[in-house]
């Protein structure tokens, strides 16, 4: 291991390996207080700081934090690294990638920023977000342009898509159905109509994608539906011949977190394959969904790496998305506070964790959504969600969760609401996916303004969709 040091106030500080320089690096989160990896004070941040700015891009080709002949993560990571996309920046250090960036942004150019995705590795992107305050990451990530599609197309600028959500304690149809009604009558549900089932079972699993379906096929809505089942009961489904828009998994960034997930990348693949030759797309082929969260690795004690020492939570969750890019997601989101304030204890680490995460996931070339979320034993409130919806939203945001009323009564959570998603498409001047917008428009959901109309339930478009419920 390569030992670090400098000297900052008249101490000498000294990070033994790659993953130690790292973590002391982050800003503050009790995640790492946990893993006993953080920073044991500001003074030592600031030295990490500042020994990594100066670190050469290219270490991270050579020194990794968790070892590649002990993880297949790793493994893919540098297989799938592109030397050609990596040339414009391969001279650089971390703090002169954090200029680099930071220019290109300011210019204006998203062609030189989107460009980098296939040339950096997590790692170096993880670095570069720990030297960057809150508004840098929201200059980059607004300039870092990427686009998927399937029967709607997401990450256009202009537009802030979201995940109507309409989970049920008991898989119950009716109330899903009242709250895919509900969350369409919203304006929202472009970017999925997704559904958390109660159970894992095959069978339930294909009878709410079935129903689902249902709902989009008579109404023609420009949207895709999933069912958040393991992998693994999706392919017994997609088998045996359900409706399967998106396959989903949730995914870590060492082999042993998703090993703890119960999947691995041969069956990630498979399930993308098989969604693939479906053929369900419109305006594109992106058929695959993950979810990832700051501190997954950590609940799984599957945070170690090189000598066994503890990588910090962000750089993990930085390697997640590469696990996610190599199948090309129509979808990626950060669950940004579900774990608990074990990982992010309060408002202001969460603001800082969404906001990292969804640079650092557009910065890698993900099509990068957060559920802006909390649960209840957190100190957050509706006040940081409020912010981190409305920052998110100016940085380009691909979409956004919400549910009925904020309140996910089968996971026992604090979401967004239907409303929440309109007022930060009101407020900064943002609208849904085009196709699904049209959408809206046949509908006459849509009022002269291009905004979502007042609706009364005698309207046409309530009458309709009020049909389906039946």
């Amino acid at each position: 291991m390569t030992v670090r040091r400098t000297t900052l106030g008249g101490r000498t500080y000294e990070f033994a390996a790659l993953s130690d320089l790292l973590a002391k690096a982050t800003p503050a989160r009790s995640g790492d207080v946990l893993a006993g990896c953080a920073a044991e004070s500001q003074a030592e941040r600031v030295a990490a700081q500042t020994v990594l700015a100066d670190l050469p891009l290219t270490v991270f080709l050579d020194e990794h934090v968790v070892a590649p002949e002990d993880d297949d993560v790793t493994r893919l990571i540098l297989d799938t690294h592109d030397p050609v996309a990596f040339a414009p920046v391969a001279g650089l250090t971390v703090g002169a990638l954090r200029e680099w960036l930071l220019a290109r942004a300011a210019e204006r150019d998203e062609a030189a920023i989107s460009g980098l995705a296939r040339g950096l590795t997590p790692e170096m992107v993880a670095a570069t977000s720990k030297l960057m305050r809150n508004a840098d990451l929201i200059a980059v990530a607004r300039r870092t342009r990427v686009v998927t599609g399937l029967r709607g197309t997401l990450g256009l600028p202009g537009r802030l898509a979201s995940r109507l959500q309409p989970n049920s304690p008991t898989d119950d149809p009716v109330g899903v159905t009242a709250s895919i009604l509900d969350g369409l009558l919203h304006g929202c549900g472009d970017a999925v109509i997704g559904i958390n089932p109660a159970t894992d079972s095959p069978a339930q699993t294909r009878a709410l994608l079935d129903l689902v379906d249902a709902i989009i096929s008579r109404y023609e809505i420009p949207t895709q539906s999933c069912v958040l089942a393991h992998v693994t009961t999706t392919l017994r489904v997609l088998e045996a011949g359900a409706p399967v828009d998106l396959v989903f998994q949730s995914v870590a960034g060492t082999q042993a977190g998703n090993r703890g997930f119960g999947v691995t990348l041969d069956q990630l693949a498979e399930a993308r394959a098989g969604a693939l030759a479906l053929g369900r797309g419109t305006v594109g082929s992106n058929v695959t969904y993950f979810e990832t969260g700051q501190g997954s690795a950590l609940s799984a004690d599957a945070h170690h790496g090189v000598g066994g020492r503890p990588v910090d939570q962000q750089t993990l969750e930085c390697r997640a998305y590469g696990v996610a890019r190599a199948y090309d997601p129509l979808l990626v989101n950060t669950v940004v506070g579900f774990i608990g304030p074990e990982y992010l204890y309060d408002g202001k680490q969460v603001v800082r964790a969404g906001l990292e995460d969804h640079f650092c996931g557009k910065l890698l070339g993900l099509p990068m959504g957060v559920d802006v979320c909390y649960t209840n034993h957190t100190d957050v409130d509706g006040d940081d969600t409020d912010t981190l919806t409305l920052l998110l939203g100016a940085a380009g945001c691909a979409f956004v969760i919400a549910v009925p009323g904020s309140d996910d009564v089968m996971l026992h959570y604090q979401s967004l609401s239907f409303h929440d998603v309109l007022t930060a498409r009101q407020v900064l001047d943002l609208r849904p996916a085009p196709e699904f917008e049209a959408w809206l428009a046949r509908m006459d959901l849509l009022g002269d303004d291009g905004r979502v109309r007042e609706l009364t339930p005698d309207a046409p478009a309530a009458r309709a969709l009020l049909a389906a419920a039946r």
